[in-house]
């Protein structure tokens, strides 16, 4: 019976590191956050109009910043200090990007991401960086035609990249003419964000729409991208991209504590040539498995072609099913969380002295 006590206190420490991070939000915010734009007017204005550089890390956070700033309110009911804004998962992504070194130019030509050269540097050579400029440009300015932002369509314009600028689209009417549909589907997200009768499954539903819309597109207009990095890497990258349409058929609640969470499991580096998943040794268990994971997912989407993830739609159409699965999920990591591991071998070392003493519960 001594094992019931242990487990209770086994929880109540549990919960207490849970309670403690909620009071330590900060903590979980991406790179440079507090050091990056935070409100239109930390921007250059010419004319009128705030000029943003999305090639430059710090200014790219920035609109994410604003995004997360002017969209608190909506999700005030959810929880306090914005944790619940389903947004979060974007810039949390970027800044994992960021600290991993995949914005960096992945060929070296140029000092582009480089601590020995310009470190906030985005590199449009980059998949992950043009990737993820379109989950950023494309919320961020539909977000500013919604009248969410609290500035006018016309009054926003950002810079190009060095090359291949006819790629991208710089302000909220470009945008809409070359990529009407997926506009449109971030611009549905935030009418029902500013519905007070819409669900947070609804808006999930809505976010992950947008979401894997836009990466369908990047998937097919920047696959050359890929031949740019090792292979082991670009392996990831496209294993990566078809693990995120699965998450958002489970319509995974992309909020800041669980992001945080589940990304310890992503590579904290870039693959080289010779890594050999998923047995790399400097990186740890969880990021491991996810690799080995992810890579199963790739293989069976491939191999069945056009079934496997419209089947797993039909699995994640009741809310039941997402919760099961989502429950699975943060079983999984509370296995791999360092902390939890100390407290379940602290749980068995003191039941073991207890089993061998004369006390009795």
């Amino acid at each position: 019976m001594a094992v019931l006590p242990l487990w209770s206190c086994l929880l109540v420490s549990y919960f207490s590191v849970s309670l403690a991070e909620l009071s330590n939000l900060s903590d979980l915010y991406p790179p440079l956050w507090e050091e990056s734009p935070g409100q239109f007017s930390d921007y250059q204005v010419e004319n009128g109009t705030y000029i943003i550089d999305p090639w430059v890390y710090t200014d790219r956070l920035g609109m994410y910043k604003i995004l997360i700033n002017k969209t608190a309110t909506y999700f005030e009911k959810y929880a306090p200090e914005n944790e619940q804004n389903i947004l979060w998962g974007l810039p949390v992504q970027h800044g994992w990007q960021y600290r991993t070194g995949r914005l960096a130019d992945p060929r070296r030509w140029t000092d582009c991401g480089y601590e020995s050269g310009d470190r906030l540097c985005i590199s449009v050579d980059s998949w992950w960086a043009d990737v993820n400029f379109f989950l950023c440009a494309l919320p961020f300015l539909a977000a500013v035609d919604s009248d969410i932002m609290g500035i006018s369509s016309d009054q926003v314009m950002l810079l190009p990249p060095s090359k291949d600028q006819t790629k991208f689209c710089l302000n909220v009417s470009s945008c809409q003419s070359s990529f009407p549909g997926k506009m449109r589907q971030w611009i549905a997200f935030f009418q029902h964000l500013q519905s007070p009768s819409t669900s947070f499954d609804e808006l999930l539903e809505y976010l992950w729409g947008a979401h894997t819309s836009t990466l369908d597109y990047t998937d097919k207009s920047l696959n050359e991208r890929l031949e740019y990095l090792s292979k082991p890497e670009a392996n990831f990258g496209r294993n990566w991209a078809t693990a995120v349409k699965y998450l958002g058929a489970s319509l995974f609640p992309t909020t800041l504590i669980r992001v945080h969470e589940f990304q310890k499991g992503l590579p904290s580096r870039m693959f080289v040539n010779g890594d050999r998943g998923p047995f790399i040794s400097d990186f740890t268990n969880f990021q491991n498995t996810v690799l080995l994971s992810l890579n199963l997912l790739y293989k069976v989407d491939n191999s069945i072609g056009s079934l496997s993830l419209p089947v797993w739609k039909t699995l994640m159409k009741t809310h039941e099913a997402r919760k099961l699965f989502l429950e699975f999920l943060e079983i999984i990591v509370k296995i791999f969380n360092s902390t939890f591991l100390d407290m379940i071998n602290e749980l068995k070392m003191n039941d073991n002295l207890l089993s061998n003493s004369n006390f009795k519960i």
